[in-house]
C-alpha cells in the first residue's frame, strides 16, 4: 500500500519542466532538445543565460523582464525565426548576444535601441537577406560583429558608420557581388575584415580608405578579376592578406614598411608571371603562403611553374 500511495503522490506532482532555474544563481544553462518555451522564474541575480540546441521557436516580449543585471545571452542553435521588438529593453547592461544558427530572416528596426553596452553581436548562420541601418545606430561600444553565413546580397551604403569601436567584422559566406563605395565608412577602429566566400568580382578603389587600422583581410574564394591601383595603399598595418582562389592575373599590395612582414596567400589564381607581378613580389618580399599552389598561368614558357621559383631564378622579364 505504501508503494501505491507514493505512486499516487508522484502522479499528483506537477511535471518537472526541463532546466528549472536555481534561486540566487548568476548563470543559467539549458541545452534540453525538447525545450520549446523560454524558461521563466530566473532570479534577478542572473548575469548570463545560455539556452542553446533546443526547440525554442519564439520568444515573448517579456522573456527577459526581471533580469536587470544580464550581461550575456546565448541563444544559438534554436529555431527562432524572429525576435519581438522590445525583447532587449529590460537588459540595458547586455554585453554579449549570440544568435548563431537560428532561422532569422529579419529583425525589428528597434531591436538594439536600448542596448548601448553591447560589445559582441553574433548573427552567423541565419537567413538574413538584408541589413537595416537602424540596427546599428545605438551600438557605440560594439567591438565584434559576425554576420557570416547568411544570404546577404548587398550592403546599404555606410550601414556600419555608427560602429566607431568595431574591431572585427565577419561578412564571409554570404552572396555579396559588390561593395558600394563607403561601405566601410566610420569603421576607424577595424582590425579584422572577413569577406571570404562571397561573389565579389571587383572592389571600388577607395574601399579600404576608411579602415587604416586593418591588420587582417580575408578575400579568398571570391570572383575577383582585377584589383584597382592603390587599393591596399591605405593599409599600412596589414599583416595578413588572403586573395586565394580568385581570378586574378595581376596584383596590388600594401606599402612595404620596416619591421612589418606581410603573410600573403595568392594561391589558386591564374597569375601572369610578368615584370609587374614579379617585381612587386620581389620588392615587398611577403611571406608567401601555399607557395606550391601559387602558379603561373602565363606566359607560356612559365606556365605551371611556381611563382616563387620564377622570382628565385631571377627571371622577372623586367
Amino acid at each position: 500500500p505504501s508503494g501505491r500511495i507514493l505512486l499516487l503522490v508522484l502522479l499528483a506532482l506537477p511535471p518537472v519542466s526541463p532546466c528549472s532555474p536555481q534561486p540566487n544563481a548568476t548563470r543559467f544553462v539549458c541545452t534540453e532538445p525538447t525545450l520549446s518555451t523560454f524558461p521563466t522564474g530566473l532570479p534577478p541575480t542572473t548575469v548570463a543565460v545560455s539556452v542553446e540546441f533546443t526547440a525554442l521557436g519564439t520568444l515573448q516580449p517579456s522573456a527577459l523582464a526581471g533580469l536587470p543585471q544580464l550581461q550575456e545571452l546565448h541563444l544559438s542553435s534554436n529555431r527562432l525565426s524572429t525576435l519581438p521588438e522590445g525583447l532587449l529593453h529590460p537588459v540595458p547592461t547586455l554585453r554579449v548576444l549570440d544568435l548563431t544558427h537560428n532561422l532569422l530572416d529579419d529583425l525589428p528596426a528597434g531591436t538594439f535601441a536600448g542596448t548601448g553596452s553591447l560589445q559582441h553581436l553574433v548573427l552567423r548562420g541565419n537567413r538574413l537577406r538584408g541589413l537595416q541601418p537602424t540596427w546599428f545606430q545605438h551600438l557605440p561600444q560594439l567591438q565584434w560583429l559576425d554576420l557570416a553565413a547568411n544570404t546577404l546580397a548587398e550592403l546599404p551604403a555606410a550601414v556600419f558608420s555608427p560602429l566607431h569601436a568595431l574591431r572585427s567584422l565577419d561578412l564571409s559566406h554570404n552572396r555579396l557581388v559588390s561593395l558600394a563605395p563607403g561601405t566601410l565608412a566610420g569603421l576607424q577602429a577595424l582590425e579584422r575584415l572577413d569577406l571570404e566566400g562571397n561573389r565579389l568580382s571587383s572592389l571600388p578603389p577607395s574601399t579600404f580608405t576608411p579602415v587604416p587600422t586593418l591588420s587582417l583581410l580575408f578575400l579568398q574564394d571570391n570572383e575577383l578579376q582585377a584589383l584597382p591601383a592603390g587599393l591596399f595603399q591605405p593599409l599600412q598595418h596589414l599583416r595578413v592578406l588572403d586573395l586565394a582562389r580568385n581570378q586574378l592575373r595581376g596584383l596590388q599590395l600594401p606599402p612595404k614598411l620596416p619591421g612589418l612582414k606581410l603573410d600573403l596567400d595568392i594561391s589558386g589564381n591564374p597569375w601572369a608571371c610578368e615584370c609587374q607581378l614579379l617585381a612587386l613580389l620581389q620588392q615587398v618580399a611577403p611571406q608567401l603562403l601555399s607557395a606550391s599552389e601559387t602558379l603561373c598561368a602565363s606566359p607560356l614558357h612559365h606556365q605551371g611553374q611556381e611563382v616563387a621559383a620564377v622570382i628565385w631564378a631571377g627571371d622577372t622579364g623586367c
